[in-house]
């Protein structure tokens, strides 16, 4: 009953084949890298840059963009050493589980459904907000919201994540096709707006590259809105400079998120050694090209004061104040495509997820039965889905933006110290990519992340903080208990008795081919 008793690699990959909770693997390298580009370019790459490059870095914003993805590669080599070597679903809970415990694998467990929850609820309730944009940039008259028992209900939001978890429920592979179709579109947009972008450049807004460092307006008047390093330190917080560079790169990080969750499928990936390595690279790769591109242009179209004056700054502002206003249409439409795949890769993640922590007997233990045919976790994918869709729907998620954030930095914290124990603990496994300067890479991408997570504020730390509380409530409650290291004699029973179903079933299907063979002529 040990608090960080392990499970070991060898039970979470034979687990992994258990009749009646299987996935199917059908994924290539290609896949991959789209579910990687379908899940980070969303509407961040239109207004995430804006933002920072007018409130915190200039035209250094690329810097922190750059800053970003260095944090993320570190990590996502972390993910992908532990994704080689023990390919199975879960991500970093089911990496944790094996190196530090079930009770942090728990606690990050309970920070993957956090952060997946919410992003597909805000990220879905945006798509209802462009979709409403889109129709007006038409002139189409369609409202927004429709009356439901007395309720009014954002319709776009449900569609939306109905539709896709129509299409998960039928099956991973059907899903990555569509994905993939939509993923090229607005990639292609993106391009379009980048080339389009570049022809209004003027040298002279680039100067200052990295304009000097002032304080923040009305700074250290609110403890709750502070940075929690600020806070903690007494330090005044600063626009531009190289602490508003490192600001900046905390902001857009969130244009980075979801890298890991492309890990979560590792269950459903062919060949998965040499697969995950190199799809999730590669959508890395295409995604900081992307954003460095984008943000060149942007500040290079208008000064970054302008970006500052403005109230709600994006790529589109810049297109406005530079007179090509048609160009704010091709982006809205854009960002309504982009933010759809985006759904769909969260939907998938925060399913396998919960999969994994319901296979585990950590949740209900139902939740983890996979349909007969499509080999999908259909019920905690239809559960997943109405969970985000009532709180797209029902309620204002603007707030938990920088939720997501917290959520996956203290699991890239988590995952990147984890390599090192795994490395100690099981130097014997096979492993198809290893993290190179071990444990130092592994060491600082865990103080980068940690140093994100400073720079977020200090209310999303106290929200942080409850919803452990009530993750760890959950634990001691129902997860401590029926977890299946408590129980290692129904793992063999369930085991014997899924084994004797299979053997039934094909029994049956031999029988009723035998008949229909046996009336032919």
């Amino acid at each position: 009953m040990s608090l960080f008793r392990t499970k070991s690699i060898e039970q979470s990959i034979a687990d992994a084949d258990e009749p009646g909770h299987q996935l199917k693997r059908t994924l290539s390298t290609f896949d991959l890298m789209i579910l990687g580009v379908a899940v980070a370019v969303g509407a961040g790459i239109f207004s995430v840059g804006a933002r920072a490059a007018g409130s915190y870095a200039g035209p250094a914003v690329t810097l922190s963009f750059v800053l970003a993805a260095i944090t993320c590669a570190l990590a996502i080599m972390c993910y992908a050493e532990f994704a080689s070597t023990i390919p199975v679903a879960g991500s970093a809970y089911t990496y944790t589980y094996a190196t530090a415990g079930e009770l942090l694998a728990w606690i990050i467990g309970w920070d993957l459904i956090l952060e997946l929850l919410t992003a597909g609820a805000v990220i879905a309730k945006y798509w209802g907000i462009y979709l409403s944009n889109v129709f007006s940039l038409f002139n189409l008259d369609v409202p927004s919201t429709v009356s439901f028992l007395g309720l009014q209900l954002t319709w776009g939001p449900l569609l939306v994540v109905a539709v896709f978890t129509t299409l998960l429920v039928l099956g991973t592979e059907l899903s990555a096709r569509v994905n993939n179709v939509f993923t090229i579109i607005k990639v292609g947009i993106v391009l379009f707006v980048i080339v389009v972008g570049f022809m209004y450049v003027r040298p002279e807004n680039y100067t200052p590259f990295i304009p000097e460092s002032v304080p923040t307006s009305g700074a250290g008047g609110d403890a709750w809105t502070q940075s929690l390093f600020s806070f903690l330190s007494g330090a005044e917080p600063a626009q531009y400079g190289v602490l508003g560079i490192l600001s900046g790169a905390a902001l857009v990080f969130f244009a980075f998120i979801g890298f890991d969750v492309v890990a979560t499928s590792a269950e459903e990936v062919r060949n998965p050694q040499k697969t995950l390595p190199r799809g999730i690279f590669g959508g890395l790769i295409i995604v900081t090209i992307l954003y460095i591109l984008v943000t060149l242009a942007l500040t290079g179209m208008v000064s970054y004061r302008e970006l500052a004056e403005a109230d709600e700054a994006s790529l589109a502002t810049a297109f406005i104040n530079v007179g090509a206003e048609w160009a704010a249409q091709v982006i809205s439409v854009g960002i309504l495509v982009g933010l759809t795949t985006v759904i769909m890769v969260l939907l998938l993640g925060l399913a396998r997820v919960v999969f994994a922590m319901s296979r585990d007997g950590l949740l209900p233990r139902w939740l983890s039965h996979t349909t007969e045919h499509h080999r999908t976790p259909a019920r905690v994918q239809i559960v997943s889905g109405v969970l985000v869709a009532l709180l797209a729907g029902f309620t204002n998620v603007d707030v938990l933006e920088e939720m997501i954030n917290i959520g996956t930095l203290s699991a890239f914290v988590l995952v990147s110290i984890g390599i090192v124990v795994l490395r100690r603990k099981r130097p014997d496994l096979p492993r198809a990519f290893r993290v190179p300067a071990s444990p130092v890479v592994p060491i600082l991408s865990a103080a980068l992340c940690f140093w994100l997570m400073l720079n977020l504020t200090t209310l999303t730390w106290v929200r942080f903080a409850i919803w452990l509380a009530v993750g760890l409530a959950i634990y001691f409650l129902y997860g401590r208990q029926h977890s299946r290291l408590n129980h290692p004699e129904l793992i063999a029973f369930e085991r014997q008795r899924e084994e004797q179903h299979r053997i039934e079933h094909e029994r049956r299907v031999h029988q009723r081919g035998g008949h229909r063979h046996h009336g032919s002529p």
